[in-house]
């Protein structure tokens, strides 16, 4: 039986030109030794199968060349490869140390390839120092790491370095077509583009993997073959899921997916696959970045013609909701969940039943009768209730009745708290209340489930539904909470306006932001500092006559809400809008631009300026 050489071996450069991927390395070295312009320390450095140690050796071979030697000779005896894994500490280096004073036998110089320098402990390196600062004549050294930040820079600043690159998918597929043809295999196209994927810019990897595929599938490489042995989820899936995504068919979306895990596909695999795959088809949409598509021919026409399918605003949401996926799937508790999830809203992206009025009788019903799609409009993922993040205090498109404490809940109250009857202001203000709630109750809808009437009626009902619901949100099981919901009844009843007179000015939003820093300088006079911080901590936003706020914390929340009615009077007032009201939301994943703790404070040092941490270490100080 015939010995078997791996590839890497076989096939391992012997001269410059034969060096793939590594073109402006190999010229400048060529040039540095015909110009005799060569540097008696070099560093190699770059990711791992990328030519540094084949380039030092044919480095090593070619300057001791004259022309007069024979065909096959190697110069063994003037070639010294040290590996600093296993042969890292000061003795070895000392012996290295001795050797270098030793003249060639043969030829001019002397290489010394030392292999992984990084691993050498910081005493040898230090030993090493003055050797590699000024070598004897006849000595080169040749220095080969992947990590060379792990490298004193005192070491660095002695090298000549060249950084090596990773190879590029089309140099290691026609690298290894000639492979294939020199071993007399025939390989489809897209066989030997997925192995140069799936080295990932690595030759040695490549060839690993070219022989296993070799040895699976014998002399004929097909994309079937290399797919099942490397367990790579094959493109033509991807096509597929975004045919079924484009018609918005999700069973059979969610069918597919289990297909793929029951191969034993990881889905986070897959998820990420299909984002490289949206990012595929919107490269092809545009001539200019067609070349960015790293695929082979055949492949390229099926990415071409299904990205006619598509359009460039539902390949950029695509693409937004799988990368989203991908971030949450290592924290997901149910990933398959979250995966599936991630599919029914790329499904419902193209919905064209969304396009009709959502919030219509019509528009809600079309949906529906859709059920054997299952599709869910995109909003729905997008509306507050569904992201349990936000938290917002403000009241609702379409009002519902709400319940009001009678007079006899009243009196119970004001029995606990020693009072004999109720003030005939808050039995009114409860009357009015009842009387307001049932208006709005049988207030009749249009089509839209907006309230029919005009807009004075609309204005006087807004506040009322807002205070009703926080009277409805207080419990009843401590004295505070009591006089909490006697002070909001009060609040009812002095919020009644006169609907008749109240202006309804229109407004822009440069004059809401003007009044509303007028607001602030007031405050900030009146000396409620903190309260200043709350409202300057981001910008107020306008939709309509609504004022959205958002904090990152619910305590925020309420120490503004405590000033909510004295801001609305002021804006009202100032603006002559009495339909302006607040949204306040609570929003925890968003970024906290306060430091309060003074570890907070600490980390937003250090961030500008990374030695404080350091500094804390050298003199051991807590925070």
């Amino acid at each position: 039986m015939e010995h078997f050489i791996v590839s890497a071996r076989k096939y391992r450069p012997a001269v410059f030109k034969d060096v793939v991927g590594q073109q402006a390395i190999t010229n400048t070295l060529e040039n540095a030794i015909e110009n005799n312009h060569l540097a008696q320390a070099l560093l190699f450095t770059g990711p791992r199968g990328v030519g540094k140690t084949t380039c030092a050796r044919i480095l090593a071979k070619k300057i001791n060349q004259d022309g007069t030697e024979k065909e096959d000779e190697d110069f063994a005896f003037n070639i010294f490869e040290l590996d600093a894994a296993s042969n890292n500490s000061v003795d070895d280096i000392r012996n290295l140390i001795d050797q270098v004073r030793i003249p060639p036998q043969v030829g001019k110089y002397k290489v010394y390839i030392i292999d992984e320098v990084h691993m050498l402990s910081s005493a040898a390196f230090n030993a090493f120092l003055k050797t590699l600062e000024e070598p004897p004549k006849h000595a080169i050294f040749i220095l080969a790491t992947t990590e060379k930040h792990k490298i004193i820079p005192t070491i660095l600043s002695r090298c000549q370095i060249f950084d090596f690159r990773r190879i590029g998918v089309r140099d290691i597929k026609e690298h290894l077509a000639e492979v294939a043809k020199a071993e007399n295999i025939e390989a489809e196209d897209d066989a030997l583009h997925i192995i140069a994927q799936k080295a990932d810019g690595a030759l040695r990897d490549a060839l690993s993997i070219f022989d296993r595929v070799v040895s699976f599938a014998g002399k004929n490489l097909t994309r079937q073959a290399v797919t099942e042995n490397l367990n790579v989820l094959d493109y033509t899936w991807y096509f597929q899921i975004t045919d079924l995504l484009l018609e918005n068919n999700i069973p059979q979306v969610l069918v597919t997916y289990n297909n793929i895990l029951s191969k034993g596909f990881d889905g986070h695999h897959f998820i990420m696959g299909l984002a490289s795959h949206f990012r595929d088809l919107m490269v092809c949409k545009n001539q200019a970045t067609i070349e960015l598509l790293e695929v082979g021919e055949q492949v390229k026409s099926m990415y071409f013609e299904q990205s006619q399918k598509t359009t460039t605003q539902f390949l950029v949401e695509a693409i937004d909701i799988a990368n989203s996926c991908d971030l949450k799937y290592k924290n997901s508790q149910n990933q398959r969940l979250l995966v599936e999830l991630c599919l029914m809203q790329l499904a419902s992206l193209t919905f064209q039943g969304e396009k009709k009025n959502p919030n219509s009788r019509e528009g809600g019903s079309l949906a529906i009768r859709d059920s054997n799609r299952f599709v869910i409009p995109p909003s729905h993922f997008k509306s507050e209730e569904f992201t349990s993040e936000r938290v917002t205090s403000a009241g609702s498109i379409t009002p519902k009745p709400v319940e009001i404490e009678t007079e006899v809940e009243i009196e119970v109250e004001a029995k606990k708290r020693n009072l004999a009857e109720p003030s005939d202001e808050i039995s009114n203000g409860s009357n009015a209340s009842n009387r307001n709630s049932s208006e709005i109750a049988t207030k009749p809808y249009d089509n839209q489930g907006n309230p029919s009437g005009n807009k004075a009626e609309k204005v006087i009902e807004r506040p009322q539904i807002l205070a009703e619901r926080n009277a409805k949100k207080v419990s009843a099981l401590s004295l505070k909470s009591i006089q909490k919901k006697q002070e909001i009844k009060e609040e009812i009843v002095a919020n009644q306006p006169d609907a008749e007179n109240l202006p309804f000015n229109d407004f822009s939003e440069d004059e809401m932001q003007a009044v509303w820093a007028e607001y602030t300088t007031n405050v900030e006079s009146d000396g409620k500092y903190n309260l200043l911080s709350h409202l300057t901590m981001g910008v107020p936003k306008l939709e309509g006559s609504i004022i959205h706020l958002e904090f990152p914390n619910q305590t925020i929340k309420t120490e503004v809400e405590r000033a909510k009615y004295e801001l609305l009077g002021f804006l009202r007032e100032k603006l002559q809008n009495y339909d302006i009201d607040l949204d306040i939301t609570v929003n925890e994943t968003a970024e906290k631009k306060y430091a309060y703790t003074t570890r907070e404070k600490f980390d937003k040092l250090k961030e500008m300026n990374p030695l404080i941490e350091k500094l804390r270490q050298e003199f051991d100080l807590d925070i």
